[in-house]
């Protein structure tokens, strides 16, 4: 099992996200996923699972932490790829 992140993108603003660039943090399970996102520091309650993904979003400081910690890192298509292959495999 493994975590995932993007890379780094810019955002419009937004008044619920004060930061302008940030990634996806995902992993193939959902336990996996909150115990990394613990370790580095992220809080339960920013766990976000919008459109059928489950995510947290990384600021620039946290994605290199998440990578220094074993996180893969994945071009945006890889990413969309791994997010199709997590849904088809849920039960």
């Amino acid at each position: 099992m493994a975590v995932y992140v993007d890379p780094m993108m810019s955002w419009p603003k937004n008044p619920h996200w004060r930061y302008n660039e940030s990634c996806h943090l995902i992993a193939d399970r959902l336990d996996e996923l909150h115990a990394f996102a613990k370790s580095i520091g992220l809080k339960r309650a920013w766990f976000q699972n919008r459109f059928n993904c489950p995510h947290y979003d990384l600021t620039a400081a946290k994605r290199r932490k998440a990578v220094s910690l074993g996180a893969i890192e994945l071009t945006n298509a890889e990413l969309a790829k791994r997010i199709r292959i997590l849904r088809l495999s849920k039960p």
